[in-house]
């Protein structure tokens, strides 16, 4: 594929749906739309599931489960990817004065690049509980917050010693002068149209309002907050809603799990190591017809796909990674591999990939991290854990991983996308 061939319509569409989807509520409610538009039809979560064939989907906070049954079942095929990104979010108790400045106090999650944070024209989006028991979703993309970074002038060392930042105390955000007479709450009662006594508790993220762009010299690279990991959201769920029953791989059931919390160890009710996907996906064999033994032995022919962005190699620290393992961006997909199992893929999880990548002619590559540095992970190993199941770790290539704003290939975008198609149409 050359950037002649990359489809244009589909890379805006990512771009739109990332800028559309600044927290991981926003971006299930994106993807419950899409999956709603494409036939696919919600369930709740406490609902019974429904009996036979069909193409269905539930959502719970920051995640959302897809799936397609066929006429007569006999494994899964999953792909899974997560919905959250590095950031700061707003405290309980969130209002700051200092110096003459209002501000918030803000908590960091994840493993955020403190420093991509500075100086950028913020904006808040979140979800918001009322007294009712309803939630709230609100997006707002003015330019109300900065992070000014401290004057050369007053920190002599930045020049030797480089950037230090206290989470704590320097990366608070300003957003009026003290004499403002507003109030986070009284904000969020604006934003909701609730009362402010009606306002019990909130899920709020700084996120940066600049919209994402198509860049370089050749307009073949991506520069977006939140890469990772929504372009893989986006690749997986533009692949499953192309395919059809009759277009699927026969007997398989197609999974789209996008799980919450990947960044923060994935422990929780809506992350990767909790109990959701494998007793969401019993049931889905209890509805088609399977026992206990039946969904149990399904599980032996079964296959998962964890799709998470990949390092590409720095040209400014090239030695930073493993010499013999180089990454290119617009060079293909990346099979992730580590020894310890901070990635779930091993050679028998390889081949079923590798085929499908072949059949549709998207290149591989593979990624392994140096000896002397510590190695991240992905949902892979706790999907793998969970379900017992040959698991993969892939993903697209990019630079600055954890940054406010990360770059990626437009070329690899759409590798991303037609190699998870293959494998739900022949795995």
């Amino acid at each position: 594929m050359t950037r002649e061939q990359v489809d244009s319509a589909y890379v805006q569409q990512l771009l739109a749906s990332i800028e559309s989807s600044p927290t991981p509520y926003h971006c299930v409610s994106e993807s419950a739309r899409r999956l709603d538009e494409a036939g696919f039809v919600s369930v709740d979560r406490t609902q019974s599931l429904p009996k036979g064939p069909g193409r269905y989907f539930r959502v719970d906070g920051g995640s959302i489960i897809a799936w397609m049954v066929p006429a007569k079942p006999d494994r899964f095929t999953v792909v899974g990817a997560h919905t959250d990104s590095p950031n700061l979010r707003v405290r309980a108790n969130a209002d700051l004065e200092n110096a003459s400045w209002a501000q918030l106090g803000v908590e960091v999650y994840g493993g955020v690049l403190l420093n991509s944070w500075l100086d950028r024209d913020l904006g808040l989006a979140g979800r918001v509980s009322l007294a009712d028991g309803s939630t709230v979703l609100f997006l707002d993309d003015r330019p109300i917050l900065r992070i000014p970074q401290l004057a050369i002038h007053l920190d002599r060392e930045i020049r030797d010693k480089g950037l230090k930042l206290d989470p704590q105390t320097h990366i608070n955000p300003l957003w009026a002068t003290s004499n403002t007479e507003a109030t986070f709450r009284s904000y969020l009662a604006t934003q909701t149209g609730a009362s402010e006594d009606d306002i019990l508790a909130w899920d709020v993220m700084v996120f940066d309002t600049q919209p994402p762009a198509i860049v370089g010299l050749d307009s073949d690279l991506i520069a977006s907050a939140r890469v990772d990991n929504q372009l893989s959201c986006f690749a997986a769920l533009d692949a499953l809603t192309s395919l059809t029953l009759e277009t699927a791989a026969p007997g398989a059931i197609q999974v789209l799990a996008l799980f919450d919390h990947e960044e923060v160890g994935s422990e929780s009710a809506t992350g990767a190591a909790g109990s959701n996907l494998s007793s969401l996906m019993e049931r889905i064999a209890t509805a088609a017809g399977l026992g206990r033994t039946d969904y149990l032995e399904a599980l032996t022919r079964s296959y998962v796909v964890s799709a998470d962005c990949a390092h590409a190699t720095h040209p400014n620290y090239v030695d930073k990674h493993e010499p013999n393992h180089h990454i290119a961006i617009n060079a293909g997909v990346v099979v992730k591999r580590n020894a310890n199992q901070r990635y779930a893929s091993d050679a028998a999880s390889e081949q079923p990939f590798r085929a499908a990548c072949a059949a549709v002619g998207v290149p591989v590559q593979t990624y392994i991290h140096r000896n002397d540095l510590p190695c991240g992970s992905t949902i892979g190993p706790a999907t793998s854990a969970q379900l017992g199941v040959r698991t993969i770790d892939i993903g697209a290539p990019q630079l600055a991983m954890h940054s406010a704003r990360e770059t990626t290939g437009a070329i690899d975008a759409a590798y991303l996308r037609n190699c998870l198609a293959s494998v739900w149409r022949t795995v």
